[in-house]
């Protein structure tokens, strides 16, 4: 036995290397578009093609824990979404799940593929890991072809959203082209920039009045005696002023035009005592608009940007406040305890993990999956360990705790578990794969791609009509809706790279959670519908 025989033959050095060697083509990018954590499953399928393997269970462990994790993130704004405002975008998401969903049933039967087939091309054409994870455990036995199925789609759908958005604007009609994206290469970063006042026409307007986040910008602070002080409600513009402004590149450029121009003073401010980052738990803040808290107002804080699903962005007076938002505030440290009071802000929120809730959490979980279902005219099913602990995270996540039990875990802990779980369980999800990976794609051929893309690009289509048709959507609205809808984080970084509205990343996070969570019931709906169809004949 060789060296190599030794090395590849011990199941945890096979698990490390998939999962290093897939992190690192991962991070490979072309134009700004990368596999990302699915780089695992094209690893782990080449390494189970070469009938290597991984430790028993690790699938499992990833999976319970990848899937507790997205819902822990995405309860707090997946109910209010399909309840509130954000209703239009929540259809926009149902509709694209759904026209996926039914064009991989309907090609999946034309083409005669097998259902495991069928349900990862759908979970790898909308570019969903819970939907693939919600597959690969519903069909059980036939898993592999599943994680195949998702490893041919998957580049149709991350590069055909990126093209769908970036094309889309250069077709348009004449009239629609108003709204075209300008490009722009200028980082998108929100930074700030100190201005001085020289517009004659702003001068004895209060500074909280003027609406300036038309440009996408806050002013945060004002000089005075030589020193930045956060800004208060009685603040008037005068000439030769000097403010803070907070936006991104583009957008100071244009209210610092509005405005007057680059200031060359010197400043000194108090970073430490006069501005804080405050989380948003309180249900009955969840919701409302920042122009209805009225934080200058009734406060004398200014909220300079909004940190929502890993985006950020300077918020307008129309912005609707979502509970687990971090807002960046500026003003009087007595304000912001009392901003941060009213939102139901923890400063603990940050760093505390609650182990013995996670553990309990994971076993409700897990428990929940194992109960059965009974359906009308069919065997019992059960949520299984993709689906029961979906389910009990989304409550735990929404309502923040059940008696002891805490459903929030700090964002960047969650992300570490969440990624965890989705590279554990991709290792595992492609080393079953891998064994039948040359046999399925001789059978098939150009069938199965050709079935991947049209499954991306059907739902692209319908969703971008039914936006702009059926609920009035603007463009941005749209584009940042199917992006989210898509689940397509790719599409949105190029989306805003070419942007000059903030509109998308808001519709983004409003419509990815509905569209992260239906995906995953609709694989296992697919599942169900497939299977009854097969054992019928028909």
């Amino acid at each position: 036995m060789n060296t190599f025989e030794i090395i590849f033959g011990n199941a945890l050095i096979v698990l490390f290397f998939v999962v290093g060697l897939g992190l690192l083509l991962g991070n490979l990018t072309i134009k700004g578009i990368g596999l990302g954590s699915s780089g695992v499953l094209f690893v782990a399928l080449l390494a189970g093609h070469l009938g290597m393997e991984i430790p028993d269970g690790v699938g499992s462990f990833g999976l319970v824990l990848f899937v507790y994790c997205v819902g822990i993130g995405a309860g707090p704004r997946f109910f209010p979404a399909l309840a509130r405002e954000g209703g239009g975008l929540a259809k926009l998401s149902l509709v694209i799940v759904a026209v996926g969903a039914i064009t991989a049933w309907g090609l999946g039967r034309f083409f005669e593929l097998p259902t495991d087939l069928t349900a990862g091309l759908f979970a790898g054409a909308l570019t969903s890991t819970p939907a693939l994870a919600a597959a690969s455990e519903g069909t059980k036995v036939s898993a592999e072809g599943v994680a195949i199925g998702y490893g041919i789609a998957y580049p149709f759908g991350v590069i055909g959203v990126v093209l769908f958005v970036q094309l889309l604007p250069k077709l348009l009609k004449p009239k629609e082209a108003e709204e075209e994206i300008e490009k722009d290469s200028e980082a998108e970063e929100v930074r700030h920039l100190l201005v001085e006042v020289s517009n004659s026409n702003l001068v004895g307007m209060k500074i909280g009045d003027e609406n300036l986040s038309r440009f996408g910008c806050q002013v945060s602070r004002v000089m005075k005696e030589g020193r930045l002080v956060p800004l208060n409600s009685e603040d008037e513009f005068c000439l030769g002023q000097n403010l803070m402004l907070v936006g991104r590149a583009r957008d100071i450029r244009l209210a610092t035009d509005f405005i007057g121009k680059k200031s060359e003073a010197s400043f000194v401010m108090d970073t430490e005592s006069e501005r804080d980052r405050l989380v948003v738990s309180s249900k009955d803040v969840g919701g409302k608009l920042l122009q209805e808290i009225g934080t200058l107002r009734n406060f004398g804080v200014v909220v300079t940007r909004i940190e929502r699903l890993g985006q950020t962005f300077v918020p307008t007076p129309e912005t609707r406040i979502e509970v687990n938002d971090v807002l960046t505030s500026v003003g009087q440290s007595d304000g912001l305890k009392r901003l941060g009071a009213m939102i139901g802000h923890r400063p603990q929120a940050f760093d505390q993990t609650d182990m013995i809730s996670l553990a309990v959490g994971l076993s409700l979980g897990i428990f929940c999956g194992m109960v059965p279902i009974a359906l009308p005219g069919g065997n019992p099913m059960t949520l299984g360990l993709a689906g029961g602990p979906l389910f009990v995270s989304l409550v735990l996540g929404y309502f923040g705790r059940v008696g002891r039990v805490v459903g929030y875990i700090p964002r960047p802990t969650r992300l570490l578990l969440q990624e965890l779980g989705l590279v554990l369980f991709l290792a595992n999800a492609g080393i079953v794969g891998g064994a039948s990976l040359g046999e399925t794609v001789s059978k098939y051929g150009a069938t199965v791609f050709l079935t991947g893309g049209l499954i991306t690009l059907l739902p692209l289509l319908i969703a971008y009509i039914f936006a702009r048709k059926g609920l009035g959507l603007t463009q941005p609205q749209t584009l940042g809706g199917i992006c989210g809808g898509m689940t397509s984080t790719p599409a949105l970084g190029a989306l805003t790279a070419s942007s000059n509205s903030q509109q998308p990343i808001v519709s983004y996070a409003t419509a990815y959670p509905v569209a992260l969570i239906m995906m995953t019931v609709l694989a296992k709906i697919l599942i169900q519908v497939m299977g009854v169809s097969e054992a019928s004949g028909m």
